[in-house]
């Protein structure tokens, strides 16, 4: 009964990573960021300080180094359901990682 759950959770997961596949996959993450200019006279400069923003952020890898990228309001909306594709996708790479080893562990032990 154990391969046929396993079977079958396995089938849910392939399916599921597929449909996530159609679309873009992006990695990194979208935070919300304030600034600070250069201009001395700037409200930002006061005591207490305004700061400019907030603006959003796309935090990512690139050759191993951490990249910001300041973006639009509307290219962050547009980012959004790709960053949710690619946590997903990570999430069922580990079930499926789990799910082979207790498979391939359960054969192990029937010898």
């Amino acid at each position: 009964m154990l391969v046929t759950v396993t079977s079958e959770r396995r089938r849910v997961i392939l399916a599921e990573m597929n449909r996530l596949t159609r679309r873009p996959v992006v990695a990194g993450t979208l935070s919300q960021r304030s600034t600070r200019c250069a201009g001395a006279g700037c409200h930002c400069r006061a005591d207490p300080p305004v700061l400019h923003g907030p603006y959003p952020t796309w935090s990512h890898q690139v050759n191993g180094r951490q990249v910001t990228t300041t973006l639009s309001a509307e290219e962050a909306e547009q980012l959004r359901p790709a960053l949710a594709a690619h946590r997903r996708l990570r999430e069922l790479v580990k079930e499926l990682e789990a799910l082979s080893s207790a498979d391939f562990e359960s054969r192990r032990a029937s010898k």
